[in-house]
């Protein structure tokens, strides 16, 4: 498959291999979609009762442990996230030999455990 340069303006999501070969960045679909949507919503949930919490002057220690739950679920959604990418954009990406997306998993990584 050929693309010429204006293709590449037009449509950031083409990458282009040393050897010529072109794909789509994420031209797939994320398996977990609905699973992360269902525990942001969640968390923000969580969140949500924590202001309302603040708002109300409530007791700080029932505050910390709503923001507990809030943390708890932030880390569960991004598990998931973490796991979905790794099982298929990074699988995807060493088939075709893409360093790009392995670098900036690991760049990803990096900031999240900081």
């Amino acid at each position: 498959m050929e693309i010429n340069d204006n293709d590449k303006e037009i449509n950031s999501a083409w990458h282009v291999h040393e050897d010529g070969t072109v794909h789509a960045h994420h031209g797939h679909t994320h398996t977990q979609t609905k699973a992360v949507l269902n525990r942001l919503s969640r968390a923000i949930g969580h969140l949500s009762a924590v202001k309302r919490m603040v708002e109300q002057n409530r007791d700080c220690s029932d505050v910390l442990i709503q923001l507990s739950a809030v943390n708890s679920a932030i880390k569960n959604v991004s598990k998931i996230i973490l796991q979905d990418h790794i099982e298929h954009c990074l699988v995807e990406a060493v088939k075709e030999n893409d360093q790009e997306a392995i670098d900036k998993l690991k760049e990803a990584i990096d900031k999240f455990v900081k």
